[in-house]
């Protein structure tokens, strides 16, 4: 069985199905592979959302419940993550609801990378985020 172009040269595919689809050539579109490709980008987009919405609230956790240990880093992290949320919601909108929707899970997780980089007890963080959306994402807060 001979192999697709898509499955040789996937830069190729690209450039090909963006030139077939420029020139109207839509008999002779990949179409499976191209609506595959299009559900993918949709569900990269949520878990980039996911990853840095996890990592703006460990950092949080850190930046409330060890104080002594507040760097640069941890903020300039915070910052930038908040900067990927902040993007994100501006080009697709629609990812706002999501937001929402995943929001427990992502505290539930931030929790669970808190403790592994802390070495602190489950306990000492609260069982639900103790941040707003609103607070996670503006870039004048941080929790003392």
């Amino acid at each position: 069985m001979s192999k697709t172009l898509y499955e040789t040269d996937y830069l190729k595919w690209i450039e090909t199905t963006v030139a077939k689809l420029r020139m109207g050539d839509y008999s002779h579109i990949d179409w499976e592979n191209l609506i595959e490709e299009i559900e993918d980008m949709g569900k990269s987009e949520r878990r980039s959302l996911e990853s840095n919405l996890t990592v703006i609230m460990t950092h949080l956790l850190k930046w409330q419940y060890q104080p002594e240990f507040r760097s640069g880093s941890w903020r300039g992290s915070i910052n930038e993550h908040r900067r990927r949320i902040r993007k994100a919601l501006k080009d697709s909108p629609s990812l706002k609801p999501f937001l929402a929707e995943v929001f427990a899970e992502c505290y539930a997780d931030a929790v669970e990378q808190a403790i592994a980089e802390t070495g602190l007890s489950v306990e000492v963080f609260p069982e639900i985020c103790p941040y707003s959306s609103e607070e996670i994402l503006s870039s004048e807060f941080l929790p003392e």
